[in-house]
């Protein structure tokens, strides 16, 4: 499969990986994966949200590849991940346990970052055996649990059964979002991102998301709209940060306090003001702080018996809210 029209250039321009591979989830969908770094650094997995791609890391990918194991893998039917029969919470699990199993020695944990749909993948996969063996901590940056499409705020009117039936069908509307231009950038920065991004910020992000296909992300929009993850909460016991834009119109930062007032172990809740859903992008700097910071409860694989264990980060405690 070819490689999707991303930008070519700048801080938003995928980086080579340093090794491709295929995972292959529990129903044989097969699931594009990318490694970038040291293979013998600590390891940070990232999870795309709805309608991106591993495209959407580049700038985290390239700071984190610095001194991290990067795995990163297109969600089945984005990116150079085909289309598959199934859609739905237990597939976004079984894909993310495969990713973990196919790059992870036994026992070898990592961080594990989701954006949007991504952080819901954390939140299906949490009480799985295979999550629990190979994650030291989670992100979960700009994504919510449940009533996706009743607090959305991409339909400016009042919360009610009209707004959630209008945002529904805005939302899950089967028309293809057609070429990238002008105006089509101005309904997604409005709809995805905070007033003030930078024009090369929604180029990327609108590049990104038009490349996904029609029918992917009519299916995916499908589970997100009946979505319900919040007693999964109780079973993501890793140390997990939540990060949220203020502006967020599609995953408003109510989700986000909801997050961190629900886990069981939050070590940090951000809250970034000016910013919408599209963080990785928006705020690059700040989202691969909070996966830095995370990075301390890893214990190096060359040494997974450390006596020690992982220290406590003071940083992430004084966000704690």
């Amino acid at each position: 499969m070819s490689r999707p029209a991303y930008v070519t250039s700048g801080r938003y321009a995928p980086p080579a990986a340093r090794r491709e591979l295929v995972a292959v989830s529990a129903d044989g969908a097969r699931l594009h994966v990318e490694e970038h770094g040291d293979e013998g650094a600590p390891a940070v997995v990232l999870a795309h949200g709805w309608t991106c791609s591993t495209a959407f890391w580049a700038a985290q990918i390239r700071e984190l590849a610095r001194d991290h194991r990067v795995i990163a893998y297109d969600q089945r039917g984005h990116g150079r991940s085909p289309a598959a029969s199934r859609y739905g919470t237990d597939a976004l699990a079984d894909d993310l346990v495969a990713v973990l199993g196919a790059t992870l020695a036994p026992g070898e944990r990592a961080v594990v970052a989701g954006h949007s749909m991504g952080g819901m993948t954390i939140m299906a996969a949490a009480g799985r055996p295979e999550f629990a063996e190979h994650t030291a901590a989670a992100l979960l940056c700009s994504t919510g649990s449940a009533r996706l499409v009743a607090e959305a705020l991409v339909v400016p009117l009042r919360p009610g059964r009209v707004r959630t039936r209008i945002t529904g069908a805005v939302l899950g509307a089967r028309a293809p979002l057609g070429p990238v231009t002008p105006v089509a950038k101005r309904v997604l920065k409005y709809a995805t991102m905070g007033p003030g991004s930078a024009p090369d910020k929604v180029e990327a992000c609108a590049r990104i998301v038009h490349a996904c296909p029609t029918g992917v992300r009519h299916a995916w929009s499908e589970v997100l709209a009946g979505l319900d993850l919040e007693a999964n909460l109780a079973e993501l016991t890793v140390p997990t940060a939540v990060i949220g834009g203020k502006d967020d119109r599609l995953t408003p930062i109510v989700h986000a306090r909801g997050l961190a007032a629900a886990l069981p172990h939050c070590v940090g809740l951000t809250e970034l003001t000016g910013m919408g859903h599209m963080t990785p992008i928006e705020a690059p700097e700040a989202v691969t702080d909070a996966v830095r910071e995370l990075t301390v409860h890893v214990k190096h694989p060359k040494d997974p018996k450390d006596p020690k264990g992982p220290k406590q980060s003071k940083n992430l405690k004084e966000k704690t809210p």
